[in-house]
């Protein structure tokens, strides 16, 4: 069973990451997945002054998100855009760990209330992906218009987008499959 972290990126009172985010978490379960939700604001993490491999005595909490980032076979990061870029929130929550990210594909699904789907951000998020360890797919899920695209419960309402989130998902499958079988046989170093 392959696992999946899914990382809410906005802590905003009225964010429509968490939308997206249930969706996201239904498509992935409706495949087989094992999926984590991973959102910052019931995380609660402060703002990073120590990673988590340099902490002595790390909380239950983070020990938790730990693991859940060390066993995830993929990510799939959800990002609000906020001045062409991802938020502090998102940002803080991933530089907690590195090695764990190893080798490990994301697949980033980027949105906006404006029409351009938050594209600058997740462009942005695919340089921060690449430093960490875990490349990002080279396709991107943009969600325009979120607001008018998820009711409240996160149930979508424009239709068009399930037929690319399934071409989407594919993509990320097939990378998520592919590098599982390096890892099996070493990695680099």
């Amino acid at each position: 069973m392959v696992k999946i972290a899914v990382i809410v990126g906005s802590v905003r009172s009225e964010r429509h990451g968490l939308k997206v985010a249930k969706w996201v978490v239904s498509k992935l379960e409706d495949k087989g997945h094992q999926i984590s939700l991973v959102d910052p604001m019931e995380l609660d993490l402060p703002l990073l002054d120590k990673m988590y491999k340099e902490m002595e005595s790390p909380s239950e909490k983070l020990q938790k998100l730990q693991k859940i980032i060390k066993e995830a076979d993929g990510y799939v990061p959800i990002t609000p855009e906020y001045n062409h870029s991802i938020s502090s929130a998102l940002k803080n929550t991933l530089d907690y760990f590195l090695e764990e990210y190893f080798f490990k594909p994301s697949a980033i699904i980027s949105y906006s209330v404006g029409p351009f789907g938050g594209v600058v951000a997740g462009n942005h998020l695919r340089q921060i992906l690449a430093e960490m360890g875990a490349p990002a797919i080279p396709s991107q899920f943009p969600i325009s218009k979120v607001h008018e695209t998820f009711d409240a419960d996160g149930k979508l309402l424009d239709k068009n987008y399930e037929r690319r989130f399934s071409k989407f998902l594919d993509e990320f499958e097939w990378y998520v499959s592919a590098l599982a079988k390096q890892r099996e046989s070493g990695v680099p170093y």
